[in-house]
């Protein structure tokens, strides 16, 4: 019983720290729009042109990805381990 709780306890610090990865890689990635500002000032104008990430911008949206479905995945089992133990 003992090593249930430790395991339960080390994912929740490890649940803790990926959630606070996603936060963060979250606040790091640039807005994909002008938004609500743009639609005022008339920003936009190039509706149609495509804007693939590169650099920086790709690495960031792909970890946000990867952590996001960590997080995912950590939340259904420290959920699983709570209702068995």
């Amino acid at each position: 019983m003992f090593l249930a709780d430790s395991a339960v306890h080390f994912l929740d610090i490890v649940f803790l720290l990926v959630a606070v990865f996603v936060i963060i890689l979250s606040l790091l990635q640039g807005g994909k729009s002008d938004g609500a500002s743009g639609a005022i000032t008339g920003g936009g104008l190039n509706i149609f042109a495509k804007q693939k990430e590169r650099g920086s911008e790709k690495v960031v949206s792909i970890l946000t990805f990867v952590f996001a479905i960590i997080f995912f995945f950590l939340a259904v089992l420290v959920q699983a381990l709570y209702y068995l133990g």
